[in-house]
Formats: C-alpha cells, structure tokens, sequence
C-alpha cells in the first residue's frame, strides 16, 4: 500500500523543479516514517537533476539532507518512537552482506547502494525520491538520530556536507597541533574548517579570492593564504600534514601536493569535470598520499552528529521556501551563498 505525498520533482534534465505528487510505501515491520522539516541543498542536486554526472530517473525529487520528525514506526523497530527527531543522509538502503556493508562502509556496498534519491531500493524497480517532498519512510538500520539541542534547518547540511568532510579528518586521524589546509570556501569548505578547527588542528584556508578572508578566520582557519600569489605557494611548500581539496572546478592537484609534508595526504572531496593529470614525481618526493572520501557509513555519519551536538557545529545556511529553489541553484553556480541552501518543508505543504 502507498500514500500520496507532496514533493518538489524535475520532469526532465531541461526543465525548471515544480510541484508533484509521489508515492510512499505505508511503513513495514522496519521501517520509520519521517515528517520532514528541512532539506539541505547540495551542488550534487544539481548535476543530478540536469543530467550531468549520470542518466537521471524522472521525474526526480532531490534532496538527501534531510532532519524531521518521527511519525510512524513498524512492529519491530526498537531505536525509534514517535515524536523522536531524526535525520536521512545520501543512502537508504545497501545489501549489509558484503565485505563494505560488513565494515560499516555501506556507501561502497559491493551490491549498490541504494542512494536516496534518482536510484531505486535494492529491488532495482522502486524509485527512490528525496527529501524535497513532505514525508519519507525509511528502514530504521538506515535512519539516523539527530541529536535534541541542535539548530534543525542549520544541522541538515551535516547530513552530507557534514560527514563529507567529517570523513577524511577521521580517516587521517586528525590531532591537536596537526596542520590542516583547507582548499575552497564553500558548502564543504565551510564545514571542513569549522570540525579541523574544533578537533584542535591548525587551519589554513587556501583560496583564491581575498574577499574570503574575513569568513574564513570567522569560521576558526587561523591562517588564510591567497593562492593565486606564487609567493604563498613558495612560503608555504611542505607545510601541512593535510589538505581537503573540496573545489569541484578545475585545477592543478600537483601545485597543491607541493605544499604537503613529507608522508602527508591530500584528501579530494570535490569533483571537478575533468580528469586530473597528476605527476609521478610530485607523490613520490616526500611518500605523499593522493586519496579521495565519499561520504561516510551509518554509524560514522551517527558519530558526526554526536560530535557536531557536544561541539555545537552546524552550517552557515539560507533558509528558503521551496518555490524558489530554482533561483537558488542558479544562485549555487554562481557561488551566492554563504554556504548553504535549506528548505523549510513548510512552504511545500502550505502549497
């Protein structure tokens, strides 16, 4: 049995999101219905929803930022009661059997994950749709619990942005003292400096425009360099232990791994449009590492917003009705916005 939800769809990769009607399965022995109440909006909504990375499904509701409300549980689920606050991230669903899921790296199951919007569950046939739409029910192994105490619209963008960058701060075993380069100041950028910062690392923001240079030392970098300058690239060679590189625009990976020390890491989080050209030398001169991180598994991404609750880390948003969230990926390209996009849910069902 299924319900008729509200939801904001693409009907095709050319034309602009409007409103829509989607189905939602009645919950089962598992699963947790979810009110939702905000909606991150990520850049990769974007290339989804026009067709850029992949062969979209439409119509296609974005959307896998998503903080509400708990509304119905199945017979059998133990985590969840109703009226609790809980999150959705980037996946629904993986197979829990293969070595990844058995590692708690769901998002690499072996299967295919089950992403949470323009994919299908793990019957390949049922469309998933995301969190641009007044509901969803979700299986409890796969829904998170936001933690009482955070802003709701601010914490939506943890649900992505957040483990995205979350990730490789672990990954690398981010200490006090580490010194940490953040490259880009965006919606991921944003989030890398605020957790290295709390994790007591010492933050460089390394940008390409000075106008960023107030926002960044807001956020906690204690150091920001300008990288169109050759001389900072000069001053700062073989300076840090890590750099998350989260530009998603083309640029020379190899003039940033000059600026790593002996045996550091650079860790890419963005994806530019092209293939990087990387030289041989400029990893084998100081045992470098080139590494890349998608996101992270259930209980990493559960372990994010724990820390972002007792550190009291959310993102820098714009909150906006729905209606306009077409002006605001066009605002997204042009890099107007300080530093994410949030739907309130409200303006969808008030429609």
């Amino acid at each position: 049995m299924t319900v008729a939800v509200a939801a904001y769809a693409a009907p095709s990769a050319k034309a602009p999101l409007g409103p829509c009607t989607i189905a939602r399965r009645e919950p089962g022995p598992h699963d947790v219905r979810i009110e939702i109440l905000f909606c991150g909006v990520c850049h990769s909504d974007i290339h989804q929803v026009r067709d850029e990375w992949f062969p979209g499904t439409y119509p296609m509701v974005p959307g896998h930022e998503i903080v509400g409300r708990v509304t119905k549980v199945g017979a059998q689920v133990t985590k969840f009661a109703v009226g609790d606050l809980a999150g959705v991230g980037c996946f629904v669903d993986s197979c829990l059997d293969c070595d990844p899921c058995r590692r708690n790296l769901e998002q690499f199951c072996l299967n295919g994950v089950a992403f949470t919007y323009n994919a299908t569950e793990m019957d390949r046939k049922t469309p998933t749709y995301g969190g641009y739409s007044t509901e969803i029910v979700v299986k409890e192994r796969f829904t998170l619990k936001v933690p009482t105490g955070l802003d709701l619209a601010a914490a939506a963008p943890l649900l992505c942005a957040g483990i995205t960058t979350y990730s490789p701060l672990r990954q690398w075993k981010c200490t006090p003292g580490d010194r940490v380069g953040v490259v880009g100041l965006g919606g991921l950028g944003h989030m890398a400096v605020k957790l290295a910062a709390s994790m007591g690392a010492e933050v460089t923001m390394l940008s390409t425009s000075r106008k960023k240079e107030a926002d960044a030392r807001r956020l906690g970098a204690h150091a920001f360099a300008l990288t169109t300058e050759p001389q900072t690239l000069k001053k700062l060679a073989g300076r840090f232990d890590l750099l998350i590189d989260t530009v998603s625009v083309d640029h020379d990976l190899n003039t940033y791994l000059g600026l790593l020390r002996a045996e550091g890491a650079m860790t890419i989080v963005g994806v530019p449009p092209t293939p990087a050209s990387i030289g041989a030398m400029s990893l084998i001169f100081g045992n470098k590492k080139l590494a890349g991180s998608l996101i992270g598994g259930i209980a990493q991404t559960q372990e994010m917003l724990d820390y972002c609750a007792a550190k009291k880390i959310v993102s820098d948003i714009e909150l906006i009705p729905v209606q306009k969230i077409n002006e605001a990926y066009e605002r997204m390209i042009r890099s107007d916005v300080r530093y994410r996009f949030v739907i309130d849910i409200a303006s969808l069902k008030g429609a």
